[in-house]
């Protein structure tokens, strides 16, 4: 009998000890995810309304000729963003002062008349630097037509200057040993308006393989609200994420948490959707090739593809928000220990 007891007693305090630990892992693991969230934070704070408000005056202005791929007006908003990165001390993904990833003419098939290029900046990962997320917006727009500029303001001016933002973020991240853990590639391309070129061309000629990209973030429209929200302004809709990965559309669930009372709308995810949004920009290239890819969009408002699509009209401080949410996203698909992976069949 006194054995038995002696028994139970060790297993009583191995069973004690067990638990003591795991509660101390427990402990350390919820520690240790605070403090991520914490810095995703802190960093998604330097995302600021009067910044983009600045830069997407400039981007949306006559100045730029509404942006029609491979004009002039294109072609001086590619070298300004050149410019923002390299003031940012952000390099391009060639490893070079050349940021431009040019297009040849031909390959517009007659829907541009001269050459164009895509502009790809590159924060390289300090854990799995070779796996690479790409987070995209178009920089083109429709130029001018009969002596009126589309300045393209929420078109996408919007996404354009959200990357800035990101990107910027990102970089005073990884200068402060906050990651990321996989590289990122802005990725600003032409052509979209034209049939989503530039994207194709990246696809088509990727300078980091695609089976080597985690994931696609596409970012087009995002400044505005639709007649569906007037009651409701805090939301974005959010397309495709489920298709190929549930890994993807977790992270942008996770991401949410971040924000306060904002709705994710799944309106346009629908298979069935008569607008067939899912098919219309830059992140179906990525799709297509087997890329899972998440494309967040504020929806259809009067001004669409008008000459009155101006900067003015944009709410900046729900772009902020919108802005907020995908860096959000980007962290946690930057920085997980594990790759998501591509566990749906796309359709």
């Amino acid at each position: 009998m006194k054995k038995i007891i002696v028994s139970a007693i060790v297993l009583l305090l191995v069973s004690c000890n067990c638990t003591k630990k795991q509660t101390q892992e427990i402990a350390q693991n919820q520690n240790t995810k605070t403090a991520k969230i914490s810095f995703a934070k802190k960093y998604a704070n330097t995302i600021t309304a009067k910044e983009m408000k600045t830069n997407l005056y400039v981007i949306a202005s006559d100045k730029f000729e509404g942006r029609n791929t491979g004009e002039k007006g294109q072609k001086k908003v590619a070298a300004f963003l050149a410019k923002k990165y390299q003031k940012m001390n952000i390099p391009s993904a060639f490893g070079t002062e050349n940021y431009y990833q040019n297009i040849p003419v031909a390959f517009f098939r007659g829907k541009s008349k001269h050459d164009s290029e895509n502009v790809l900046a590159y924060i390289k990962g300090i854990e799995k630097p070779e796996e690479v997320l790409v987070i995209s917006a178009h920089m083109d727009h429709l130029g001018v037509k009969n002596g009126v500029v589309y300045n393209g303001a929420d078109d996408n001016g919007t996404g354009t200057v959200a990357l800035l933002e990101i990107a910027e973020a990102f970089k005073q991240a990884k200068k402060a040993g906050k990651g990321p853990k996989r590289s990122i590639l802005f990725l600003h391309v032409t052509g979209e308006e034209k049939g989503l070129f530039g994207s194709r061309y990246y696809s088509e000629h990727p300078v980091f393989e695609l089976k080597n990209t985690v994931a696609n973030i596409n970012v087009d429209m995002i400044g505005r609200s639709d007649t569906i929200h007037k009651a409701d302004k805090n939301y974005v809709y959010v397309i495709g994420a489920d298709r190929l990965s549930t890994g993807l559309d977790k992270a942008v669930t996770n991401a949410n948490k971040n924000l306060k009372d904002f709705t994710l709308d799944y309106k346009y995810n629908d298979r069935n959707d008569p607008e067939r949004i899912y098919y219309r920009s830059d992140h179906y290239n990525f799709a297509k090739n087997g890329v899972p890819a998440v494309f967040f969009f504020s929806g259809i408002h009067k001004d669409y593809h008008k000459s009155t699509d101006t900067a003015d009209k944009i709410d900046y401080d729900l772009l902020t928000t919108r802005t907020q949410l995908i860096f959000y996203t980007a962290w946690d698909l930057a920085n997980n220990p594990e790759r998501i992976k591509v566990d749906r069949d796309g359709k």
